[in-house]
Protein backbone atom coordinates (compact mmCIF):
# COMPACT_ATOMS: atom_id res chain seq x y z
CA UNK A 1 0.00 0.00 0.00
CA UNK A 2 1.15 2.90 -0.98
CA UNK A 3 1.13 6.35 1.37
CA UNK A 4 -0.17 9.52 -0.83
CA UNK A 5 2.11 12.56 -0.18
CA UNK A 6 0.55 15.46 1.23
CA UNK A 7 2.07 17.22 -2.30
CA UNK A 8 -0.15 14.64 -4.53
CA UNK A 9 -3.22 14.69 -2.10
CA UNK A 10 -3.30 18.86 -2.82
CA UNK A 11 -2.73 18.55 -6.40
CA UNK A 12 -5.38 15.45 -7.05
CA UNK A 13 -8.01 17.48 -4.67
CA UNK A 14 -7.56 21.10 -6.87
CA UNK A 15 -7.31 19.18 -10.29
CA UNK A 16 -11.11 18.05 -9.43
CA UNK A 17 -11.95 20.83 -8.17
CA UNK A 18 -11.04 22.18 -11.07
CA UNK A 19 -12.33 19.66 -13.61
CA UNK A 20 -15.50 20.19 -11.46
CA UNK A 21 -15.39 23.93 -11.64
CA UNK A 22 -15.30 23.45 -15.32
CA UNK A 23 -18.46 21.14 -16.36
CA UNK A 24 -20.23 23.44 -13.73
CA UNK A 25 -19.91 26.86 -15.64
CA UNK A 26 -19.51 25.28 -19.22
CA UNK A 27 -23.02 23.99 -19.20
CA UNK A 28 -24.78 27.22 -17.90
CA UNK A 29 -27.11 28.70 -20.60
CA UNK A 30 -26.99 32.72 -21.14
CA UNK A 31 -30.15 33.99 -19.31
CA UNK A 32 -32.21 36.87 -21.20
CA UNK A 33 -33.00 40.13 -19.35
CA UNK A 34 -36.98 40.17 -19.34
CA UNK A 35 -39.31 43.00 -18.22
CA UNK A 36 -42.65 42.02 -16.69
CA UNK A 37 -46.09 44.37 -17.86
CA UNK A 38 -49.28 43.90 -17.14
CA UNK A 39 -51.19 44.02 -20.01
CA UNK A 40 -55.27 45.45 -19.96
CA UNK A 41 -56.91 42.18 -19.03
CA UNK A 42 -55.20 41.76 -16.05
CA UNK A 43 -52.43 39.23 -16.79
CA UNK A 44 -48.74 39.31 -16.50
CA UNK A 45 -46.10 38.94 -19.24
CA UNK A 46 -42.57 38.84 -19.33
CA UNK A 47 -41.27 40.33 -22.42
CA UNK A 48 -37.29 40.14 -23.71
CA UNK A 49 -35.67 43.74 -23.32
CA UNK A 50 -34.11 44.18 -26.67
CA UNK A 51 -37.53 43.48 -27.95
CA UNK A 52 -38.86 46.65 -26.28
CA UNK A 53 -38.66 50.25 -28.56
CA UNK A 54 -36.32 52.66 -26.82
CA UNK A 55 -38.00 55.70 -28.42
CA UNK A 56 -39.80 56.83 -25.53
CA UNK A 57 -43.65 58.67 -26.26
CA UNK A 58 -45.77 60.22 -23.82
CA UNK A 59 -49.30 58.97 -23.62
CA UNK A 60 -51.90 61.77 -23.73
CA UNK A 61 -55.12 62.15 -21.52
CA UNK A 62 -56.89 60.61 -24.14
CA UNK A 63 -55.14 57.82 -24.68
CA UNK A 64 -55.25 56.84 -20.53
CA UNK A 65 -58.91 57.68 -20.54
CA UNK A 66 -59.82 54.96 -23.23
CA UNK A 67 -57.23 52.41 -21.93
CA UNK A 68 -59.42 52.62 -18.79
CA UNK A 69 -62.32 50.31 -18.55
CA UNK A 70 -64.93 50.76 -16.63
Amino acid sequence: MSILSRKKFLFSGFSLAAVAAFFKWGNQQEKKKTAKYLTQDGKLVEIEVDKLPTSKKAATKEDVQTWIKK
